[in-house]
């Protein structure tokens, strides 16, 4: 079942893969994902367990209450017994005492586990997202993705350990409250107990109908989550477009179906729990009138008090065990979310005894390799070219010819399909990722920084650089020159993605934080797409300098970042063309000559 489901979620995920389409999920509750729910919950077991016994002593102490309380009314009362009184009311407070103490501590103790519960599988959540493949990112929005790691897991976290927790105290205190009622009288309790059953089939047979209106819901927010999170992030074509009052209205419609669906969700639970209800005040009359009228002898006052009392204990755990089972399905359908996406195969990852580059020259060899994005369509074909230590590849071509995917292949963002990339003689799909990428200072086209100082973001790449090392990198790129205008210097802070700098100056940061990393293979996408032309004049001495002793591979269209590389390499549709230096390729009057030539007529 659990795989059949993850073959349909990838199947939507790819075909639909739009804010407003729900995602799909099987209407029965996955036995795979409640077994990682116990692996989560054997992780706090120490704590969760202590909170157990404490509960059981708390009930057990709150139980034994309503028997001072029939021995004062039936033999101290009758008898005018002061001293039996007295001490049964004594007695009475240190139930009361003992309970609420014992409870405080349980509350703390499901605290505790609740909070590690979350932790953990925020921690796994967040960490398998960041070991996932740029296939799962491309092929979802965004927003889909944000609600499961912050909402769905604040959402579940109350189910996971207060719910569990209650959910065993709750069936103990049955156990407990049977036990004393039989102790009292057994005809009265027997009454008690005679609307479970029918509880049970209710329950049971509202249960599918229930999951699905959970499931829902969780579709309709994750839709609306996803659209809000689209809409920020391009609110500036928003405006730019005057869209404001279409996407108002998008918004409203989304809002609309995810609060038609929680009504429908909510009028379901409710039937639980007014069901519930129900049935425990009609079997509380009947215990009354049982014991006043049908009994013979009558019941005394005592014994009715202490047996509605237990009467009403006995279907609360009730009542609140239905209100755990709705939070317990509520939990499931953003549990099914998580625990989907936790399952979702990492493809970019070591191979079993994987070996780490102790050093890397920078001798990059392509052979045969190609590639697809879809499995259908090649984006490369059979591409073949050596780079040597100190060489400069620039590659140039139209848009959709592959640039790009070489380089991602390089860095191995995706997996190589066919053929083989080699670096120093060394298959790259049989090192460590991380020793790979730790070689390599790769600069893509999506400019981003982060929240935090520039120093910060310059340091994201080598976190333990000196602040010496920040201004050098940034001396030598040519960003120290704006990054000493600004008001704190290098402390000044930048919101997300660089708010409040200009585009040049972005790019201009994230090449430093290249540089710094002091890598042995380069890869610059174009690397000066935003820069004015005064500025690039400042960025390429630092780039040449960069270059010596480093292989680089750049792409970019601009003649003067990559006149002067060793090699140029023209591709189109997925193939080299055209291989070369600046003026061989300008003499072959080819490809490379004719894009020069429109450069020039600009």
């Amino acid at each position: 079942m659990f795989w059949h489901k993850k073959e349909r979620t990838q199947k939507t995920a790819k075909e639909k893969n739009r804010y407003d389409v729900d995602e799909y999920l099987d209407e029965k509750v996955s036995l795979f994902n409640v077994k990682r729910v116990v692996t989560y919950l054997l992780k706090a077991q120490g704590k969760l367990k202590f909170a157990l016994f404490v509960s059981i002593l708390a009930s057990v102490a709150s139980l034994t209450g309503p028997l001072f309380i029939q021995r004062a009314l039936d033999e101290a009362v009758p008898n005018k017994d002061v001293r039996l009184l007295i001490m049964m009311g004594v007695y009475l407070t240190a139930t009361i005492i003992i309970s609420v103490a014992l409870g405080a501590i349980r509350n703390i103790l499901v605290a505790k586990a609740g909070a590690e519960i979350i932790h953990d599988i925020r921690q796994d959540l967040f960490s398998h997202l960041q070991s996932l493949s740029f296939n799962f990112f491309d092929g979802r929005p965004h927003g889909k993705i944000f609600v499961r790691v912050v909402p769905y897991v604040n959402s579940v976290s109350d189910a996971l350990s207060n719910g569990i927790i209650n959910f065993v105290i709750e069936v103990l205190n049955i156990f407990f409250i049977i036990f004393f009622m039989y102790k009292v009288d057994p005809h009265l309790a027997t009454i008690t107990i005679l609307g479970l059953p029918l509880l049970a089939i209710f329950i049971w047979t509202i249960k599918p109908a229930q999951r699905r209106a959970w499931q829902a819901v969780s579709n309709k927010g994750a839709n609306l989550n996803a659209y809000v999170q689209e809409s920020i992030d391009g609110v500036k074509v928003t405006q730019a477009f005057d869209r404001q009052e279409k996407n108002l209205g998008i918004m409203n419609e989304l809002t609309d179906e995810r609060n038609k669906e929680w009504m429908k969700a909510i009028y379901i639970s409710n039937t639980v729990w007014f069901s519930t209800e129900s049935i425990s005040q009609l079997v509380w009359s009947f215990v009354y009138i049982m014991g006043a009228y049908w009994m013979n002898p009558m019941a005394s006052f005592g014994m009715l008090l202490v047996m509605g009392n237990y009467a009403w204990r006995f279907w609360q755990p009730i009542i609140n065990l239905a209100n755990i089972y709705n939070t317990f399905i509520t939990a499931m359908a953003y549990l099914d979310r998580i625990f989907d996406t936790i399952a979702e195969p990492v493809t970019i990852k070591d191979i079993p005894n994987a070996v780490e580059f102790p050093f890397v020259r920078g001798h990059v060899s392509f052979e045969n390799v190609s590639f697809s994005y879809d499995n259908r369509k090649k984006v490369l074909k059979n591409v073949c070219f050596d780079a040597h230590p100190g060489q400069s590849i620039a590659i140039v071509g139209p848009t959709g010819a592959g640039k790009t995917t070489i380089v991602n292949l390089l860095s191995r963002f995706y997996n190589i399909e066919e053929g083989r990339v080699l670096i120093d003689g060394q298959d790259i799909m049989k090192v460590t990722i991380r020793s790979l990428r730790s070689r390599m200072g790769i600069m893509l086209q999506d400019n981003f920084l982060f929240t935090g100082t520039i120093a910060d973001n310059i340091r994201y790449g080598k976190l333990d650089a000196t602040d010496e090392e920040v201004r050098a990198a940034a001396e030598l790129i040519g960003a120290n020159w704006f990054i000493e205008k600004m008001p704190q210097g290098y402390d000044t802070p930048i919101t997300e993605r660089g708010g409040g700098i200009s585009a040049g100056e972005r790019q201009l940061l994230t090449f430093t934080r290249t540089l710094i990393s002091s890598p042995r293979i380069l890869i610059l996408d174009e690397a000066t797409s935003s820069i004015d032309t005064g500025t690039e004049q400042l960025v390429q001495q630092g780039i040449q300098t960069l270059m010596k002793g480093r292989t680089s591979f750049i792409i970019a269209h601009r003649l003067s970042t990559i006149r002067n590389c060793t090699r140029i390499m023209f591709i189109n549709e997925g193939e080299i063309v055209e291989s070369g230096t600046h003026e061989e390729l300008m003499a072959l009057r080819g490809r490379y000559y004719e894009l020069c030539l429109a450069q020039y007529q600009q």
